[in-house]
């Protein structure tokens, strides 16, 4: 996974505008993206111009079928190991759903060792995710806005106690006062790699669902079982996704049927 640290593309959070203190959506500052790097970090859904966009609007569509389905509003991003694109994964997923103008959507970088999402987005967030799911700030501080719908939580400072963290009794009261604040219909939960620590094992009652990141080449066979055995027992798996396939869609099939 690539990112572009250069200040000239640094997102901008806006909070100039004046905000109604009764609509916590509006009290976010709101941050807007370069699309250039966007399009680097390959977040294709933000703008479709990228046919790639196709695969995250079709999976997107699977998956809320399952949330319809069971009254889920929770999903849990993992993998079995670092580098498997979940984090990428996580917000082409999250933009994708956004693109529904009547759902409110929140996704939360719980990746605490290794944070990502901040640093795609070039995001320099005011308040770190320690203080916030400490109760130490408020949503709005440190949750920002994209358009009308989407809420994003990340910092880029690393937490050495994750696993105590994410499993703190005052995290679960944290994320349980951002679902009745904001109301969102899906948080999206960005978590470590199942095989590197004991982080998400912890974490997982927290959430109503799972979707397990494998990379094409990369990612063992036999990690994946484990994974899918783990989550079998603990979490309701919606899946595995096979992320960085060689080929695109329009090639598949360009030559016979």
């Amino acid at each position: 996974m690539r990112s572009d640290l250069d200040a000239a593309a640094m997102t901008v959070l806006d909070s100039s505008n004046p905000s109604r203190a009764d609509d916590p959506w509006q009290a976010m500052s709101v941050l807007r993206l370069d699309l250039k790097r966007m399009a680097k970090n390959r977040v294709v859904t933000l703008e479709r111009a990228d046919p790639a966009h196709v695969a995250f609007d079709m999976l997107r569509t699977r998956i809320m079928k399952s949330l319809r389905q069971n009254n889920w509003t929770s999903l849990a991003i993992t993998s079995p190991t670092a580098g498997c694109g979940k984090t990428t994964l996580a917000l082409n997923l999250a933009f994708s759903f956004a693109k529904h103008k009547d759902l409110r959507i929140a996704l939360l970088d719980l990746d605490l060792r290794r944070p990502q999402v901040a640093k795609i987005l070039g995001m320099t967030p005011k308040y770190s995710t320690e203080r916030f799911l400490k109760g130490e700030c408020p949503v709005g501080h440190f949750f920002v806005r994209h358009g009308d719908n989407l809420a994003i939580g990340a910092s880029g400072e690393s937490v050495p106690n994750a696993a105590e963290l994410l499993q703190d009794r005052r995290t679960a009261r944290t994320l349980d006062g951002l679902r009745k604040l904001l109301r969102p219909d899906l948080v999206i939960y960005d978590l470590p790699p199942m095989l590197a620590n004991d982080d998400l094992m912890g974490f997982l009652p927290n959430v109503d669902c799972t979707l397990l990141v494998a990379a094409a080449e990369q990612s063992k066979l036999a990690e994946v079982d484990v994974c899918e055995r783990e989550l079998a027992e603990d979490a309701k798996l919606l899946g595995v996704v096979l992320n960085k396939c060689r080929y695109k869609p329009d090639e598949y099939g360009s030559d016979q049927d």
